[in-house]
């Protein structure tokens, strides 16, 4: 997974950050939302950032 990819491009979340805040704590799509803020533009970035959060737990 490439860290500096765009996930939400309204906020400029980066697949890293969100990689980054799992392993600073994050156990759930809600605290990595909260803790990063994104899908609060345009919110076509929810979907997507839900799927790659379940997978990056399920690697944890």
């Amino acid at each position: 997974m490439k860290k500096e990819k765009i996930a939400c491009n309204c906020k400029n979340i980066t697949y890293g950050m969100i990689e980054d805040a799992i392993k600073n704590g994050a156990k759930s799509y809600e605290d990595v939302e909260k803790q990063l803020r994104f899908g609060t533009g345009c919110g076509k970035c929810k979907e997507f950032i839900q799927f790659l959060i379940r997978d990056l737990l399920a690697e944890a």
